[in-house]
C-alpha cells in the first residue's frame, strides 16, 4: 500500500462514485476552503498493483510552534470495515505526516449510526456504524464521544425532509403549528423567489452575524459550485402587509365591540366574568394590531417597492438538496419567513425528483429544554427523519507537541 497525491481530476472522479460521497470531499469545496485560510492536498490510497483503494481531502493549517493540525472534513472515502487495510492506511499516514510536522488528524465520516423519527426515536440502526467505531479505535484514533450538540467540525445531527410523497401529503403531515406559520406569512405579503450571485451582499447582510465567515467566502462558494446553488429570497409585498394588518384590526374592533355590547346585555354574573376577561384580552390585541398597522403603514412608506426579509442558500449535490445556511430579518421573526421558504424548496426540489432535502443541523437532545430547542422544533416541524452519524475522531501523529497545543488551549479558554 502507498500513498500517493491525486490531481483534483483524479480524486474527483474517485470521490464522486464511493459509497461515502459528500460535497465536503469535492475539489469544489477544497478550491472554496483554500481561498479562505486553509492549505488544501489530495491524497490517494493504493494497493500493490495501483488500484486506488482510497482518498480523501485534507485541509490543514500551522497552528503551533511550525507544527499542523489536518482535518478530512466528513472523513477519507475510505473502507473503514476493512480492519486490515485500516491498519496499514493508519500507519503509512501517520509515518507521512510525521515527516511533514503535522500533530493531528481529525476526521468525522459520514457514517450514520441510526435514523430517527421527529421525535428522536430510533427507527433504523446501521449495524455497521459499531463495526466501524471499533476498527478505528484499534488502529488508534481517539473517539470523540457521542456528542448532543455542537462540539464537532460538523454536526453529529441532521434534519431530512424526505420528498417519496405526494405533495399534498407531505404537507399535511407537517405539525399544525408549521402550516399556521407557512399560512401566515401567505397572508401577510411574503414572496418567495430566486436569485443570483449578484444577490450575494444582500444574502451576507441576513446571515452575517450567524458565522465567523466573511462575504468572499460565500462568493468562492457560489463560483466553485455555481451550477449547483440554488440562492431564495423572501420579499416581504409592504402594500399586501398593510391591507392583512388593517384587516386583522378592523376584525378585532368588530369582536371587541360585540363583547361590549354583551356585557351590557348580559345580566348573569358569572356569564359577565367571562365576557369581561375575554374583553380584557380583545384589548390587548387591538392596541397589538393598531400597532402592527401603524409599523406597515410606515414599511409601505419607507419600503413602496417591498422589502427582502429572509434567505437560504442551498447546494445540490447527488439528487439532494443541502441547505447551507439561512437567516432572516429578526424584525419580522413573527411573520415566519424562513418557514415559507422551505416550503418554496419543497415544492421545487419535490418537482425536481430529489430525494430528499437536508436542512443541517439540529441539537441531539430529544427530552430536555435547551438553547437549541427552538431549532431543533422548527425544522423537525416539518415531519423530518433525523440522521445521526457516528462523530468525530482524532489520530495523533506527535504527542508531545499537540499534548502542548492542547493545554496551552484550555489555559486560554480559562
Amino acid at each position: 500500500m502507498k500513498i500517493i497525491t491525486l490531481t483534483e481530476t483524479e480524486f474527483d472522479k474517485f470521490a464522486n462514485n464511493h459509497k461515502y460521497r459528500n460535497y465536503y470531499q469535492t475539489s469544489a469545496y477544497g478550491r472554496t476552503i483554500s481561498k479562505n485560510g486553509y492549505d488544501i492536498h489530495y491524497i490517494g490510497i493504493i494497493d500493490d498493483y495501483n488500484n486506488l483503494l482510497g482518498a480523501s481531502l485534507l485541509l490543514y493549517k500551522e497552528v503551533f510552534m511550525n507544527y499542523k493540525i489536518a482535518y478530512a472534513p466528513r472523513g477519507f472515502l475510505f473502507d473503514y470495515l476493512n480492519i486490515t487495510n485500516l491498519t496499514e492506511f493508519t500507519t503509512r499516514l501517520k509515518k507521512l505526516l510525521g515527516k511533514q510536522g503535522f500533530m493531528l488528524v481529525k476526521i468525522d465520516p459520514l457514517i450514520p449510526v441510526n435514523v430517527r423519527d421527529n421525535n428522536g426515536n430510533i427507527m433504523n440502526i446501521n449495524n455497521e456504524a459499531n463495526i466501524v467505531l471499533e476498527n478505528l479505535k484499534s488502529t488508534g484514533y481517539t473517539y470523540q464521544g457521542p456528542t448532543l450538540f455542537f462540539e464537532n467540525e460538523k454536526p453529529r445531527f441532521e434534519a431530512i425532509v424526505m420528498l417519496n410523497k405526494d405533495i399534498k401529503e407531505i404537507y399535511q403531515e407537517f405539525e399544525k403549528r408549521v402550516k399556521h406559520k407557512i399560512k401566515k406569512a401567505i397572508r401577510s405579503g411574503v414572496e418567495i423567489y430566486k436569485g443570483d450571485k449578484d444577490d450575494l451582499e444582500i444574502f451576507y447582510e441576513l446571515i452575517k452575524k450567524k458565522y465567523n465567515k466573511p462575504l468572499n467566502y460565500y462568493v468562492d462558494f457560489y463560483n466553485n459550485f455555481e451550477q449547483d446553488i440554488d440562492l431564495y429570497f423572501a420579499k416581504l409585498n409592504t402594500e399586501t402587509f398593510v391591507i392583512t394588518s388593517r384587516l386583522q384590526y378592523e376584525k378585532e374592533i368588530e369582536t371587541n365591540n360585540e363583547l361590549a355590547n354583551k356585557i351590557q346585555a348580559t345580566t348573569n354574573q358569572s356569564t359577565k366574568r367571562k365576557l369581561i376577561n375575554e374583553k380584557i384580552e380583545s384589548d390587548k390585541l387591538v392596541n397589538t394590531y393598531k400597532k402592527n398597522l401603524v409599523w406597515a403603514t410606515n414599511l409601505l412608506k419607507e419600503n413602496p417597492e417591498g422589502l427582502i426579509i429572509g434567505t437560504a442558500l442551498n447546494l445540490c449535490y447527488d439528487n439532494v438538496c443541502y441547505l447551507i445556511i439561512e437567516g432572516f430579518n429578526q424584525n419580522f421573526k413573527t411573520i415566519n419567513p424562513n418557514y415559507l421558504i422551505k416550503w418554496k424548496m419543497i415544492n421545487d426540489y419535490k418537482n425536481r425528483n430529489f430525494k430528499y432535502i437536508n436542512l443541517n443541523a439540529i441539537s441531539g437532545e430529544f427530552n430536555k429544554i435547551t438553547k437549541y430547542s427552538g431549532l431543533n422544533e422548527m425544522k423537525l416541524g416539518f415531519n423530518s427523519l433525523i440522521t445521526e452519524y457516528i462523530g468525530e475522531f482524532e489520530l495523533v501523529i506527535s504527542n508531545l507537541p499537540y499534548n502542548l497545543y492542547k493545554n496551552l488551549n484550555k489555559e486560554k479558554k480559562k
